[in-house]
Order: structure tokens, then C-alpha cells, then sequence
């Protein structure tokens, strides 16, 4: 069976994979899938900083070993796309066959190892 790969509309586009050390919870136990969890910067000597609401995490950008890619599958054509009084002989297996769209690739990952720092603004003691 041959397997078909193209990439998208857009071209192949670089995203990084994020790592985290511990648990990230919400404060209500909602699920975060598709939701804010917070910005990532990157400061001029490119180390990657996320801030997570009132905590700051300080991370590392390191090269994957080997680089993934981020697929998405197309169903295959159900029906047949020509027209039926053609005589066109047309391979029942090419119908079936399923191809894949490569949306991006991944080639580095951004560590966030360290615990997390709280954000404190300075704050003028009273005399």
C-alpha cells in the first residue's frame, strides 16, 4: 500500500516542542486542552522564558535527536470523482488509499526544568 505525504496549503511550517518538569493545574480543575496557559518570550540571547500567570520559569532550547512530523490525515475519496459514462478504468485501491498532509515539522524542543519563580513588583517600604 503506498502512503501519500504532501505538504500543506502554507508550506511546511517549524513549531517547537514544549517540556514542562511537574504538574500544571487550573485553580477550578478545568481541563486546559485548547485554552491560555500563558506567553512565551525568548530574551535577547535567546533563552526561552514562560510566564504562567504571577510565576516566571526560565528554560533551554535543545535539538531533538531525531525530528517529528506533525500529520494530518485525509479520507480518502469515497465516491468516485470522474464521470460515470466514462470508460476510464480506475484502480479500486487509488479510491481507498490514504494520503497525509504535513502541517509542520519539529526539530526542537524548549526544557522548562526549574521550578518557578514567583513575579514580585517592587513594593515601597513605608518609614
Amino acid at each position: 500500500m503506498q502512503i501519500i505525504i504532501q505538504s500543506g496549503k502554507d508550506g511546511i511550517k517549524e513549531w517547537f516542542l514544549v517540556e514542562m518538569q511537574g504538574d500544571l493545574e487550573s485553580r477550578n480543575n478545568e481541563q486546559l486542552h485548547g485554552k491560555f496557559i500563558g506567553d512565551l518570550h525568548f530574551t535577547k540571547q535567546g533563552v526561552p522564558i514562560m510566564i504562567i500567570g504571577h510565576h516566571i520559569l526560565y528554560g533551554k532550547e535543545v535539538e531533538l535527536d531525531l525530528p517529528l512530523v506533525a500529520m494530518t490525515k485525509k479520507k480518502p475519496d469515497t465516491c468516485f470523482q470522474g464521470d460515470r459514462d466514462s470508460e476510464e478504468l480506475v484502480d479500486m485501491e487509488d479510491l481507498n488509499s490514504v494520503s497525509y498532509d504535513a502541517s509542520a515539522i519539529i526539530k526542537k524542543k524548549l526544557i522548562f526544568k526549574s521550578r518557578p519563580k514567583p513575579i514580585i513588583a517592587n513594593v515601597p517600604k513605608k518609614v
